[in-house]
């Protein structure tokens, strides 16, 4: 069992917690990035990538994110390979450090946290979803509405997202489907409003989703197979692509009872900050974020996650020299 201590401890490594490494590292901070289960994060799924500003050509998320390491690294970060499994923000009682442990046993101490565990899209969980993901299938129109510019699409789900997403979709299509397996929305009433009155969206009610078609040639998104949940009767909706937009589910499980979260379990930050309740305990990206969700939102939290942390110290700097000064 090892402890690490460092003045700047990031549990996450998508966007978020790389930006905010590499500006705590150029601040002298020498942070360490604890990356989690998924290192690099959602992008690290994700093919293409034409939404990142500096890059002209489209380029590989996976490839992103090395880059991101690489320069976290650079400036003098430690990548250190662990899942956090439980966390102390009681920094008084530790002698005045955040504490987390990895499921390894092994130590990891802050003078300041920065929270970049992010949020995973919900999927339907059927068959050919995760296969076809990439191929047709996706769960942010967002990221890759654009791939379809001029195609057909649907989008699967009922609430607040589903609706945007499709409502987003016909930026770049005149053909948008909106799957639902109920005969309402669950949406808010302004968005119901300008969806139904979109002449480029269709609702498909009563419709549950069984499973995802490829084609058999290039293995392609090329329907969706749905069962009526009245009538019972199958058949498959056509389309070039899919977006299942059933939510997100933040990773906030670590800091139930420590931190406050939202109704739909985002954690809670200072509105333009990335601030939580706990001085020193910082959040940024998509598990604080759940109206925006891009990798350029995130590392920009973990932008201003970093900058304030830096600040934190140095205030708390400033006030223990003037409290010995005083005595």
């Amino acid at each position: 069992m090892t402890t690490h201590t460092t003045r700047m401890l990031i549990i996450g490594s998508g966007p978020a917690g790389l930006s905010a490494a590499i500006y705590g590292a150029r601040a002298g901070m020498k942070p360490i990035v604890v990356q989690g289960l998924q290192p690099g994060g959602q992008l690290t799924i994700t093919t293409d990538v034409e939404n990142y500003p500096g890059f002209r050509d489209v380029i590989q998320g996976p490839w992103l994110m090395q880059e991101m390491e690489a320069q976290a690294v650079h400036v003098g970060t430690r990548m250190l390979w662990d899942t956090i499994v439980s966390v102390d923000l009681d920094a008084d009682a530790n002698g005045g450090v955040f504490r987390a442990v990895g499921d390894g046993g092994d130590i990891y101490e802050g003078e300041t946290l920065v929270i970049a565990t992010g949020a995973q899209a919900k999927w339907l969980g059927v068959p050919g979803e995760m296969e076809l993901s990439g191929k047709g299938v996706s769960a942010c129109a967002t990221c890759d509405g654009f791939f379809y510019r001029g195609k057909k699409v649907v989008v699967i789900g009922g609430g607040n997202t589903a609706v945007e997403e499709a409502l987003y979709l016909t930026n770049h299509s005149q053909d948008v489907t909106l799957i639902h397996r109920r005969d309402s929305l669950r949406a808010e009433r302004i968005l119901q409003d300008r969806l139904f009155a979109h002449p480029n969206v269709k609702v498909v009610w009563n419709k549950a989703v069984d499973h995802f078609v490829g084609h058999a040639e290039n293995g392609q998104l090329m329907a969706v197979a749905v069962t009526d949940t009245v009538t019972g009767e199958k058949s498959e909706i056509a389309t070039d692509g899919a977006f299942v937009a059933i939510g997100h589910a933040p990773a906030t499980s670590l800091f139930e009872g420590q931190l406050d979260t939202d109704d739909s379990g985002y954690l809670v930050v200072t509105p333009g900050t990335p601030k939580t309740r706990i001085p020193g305990v910082f959040a940024c990206g998509d598990v604080m974020d759940h109206t925006y969700r891009q990798a350029v939102t995130a590392a920009g939290t973990g932008c201003m996650a970093a900058l304030d942390a830096e600040r934190y110290l140095q205030a708390k700097e400033f006030d223990e020299m003037a409290k010995e000064a005083a005595e």
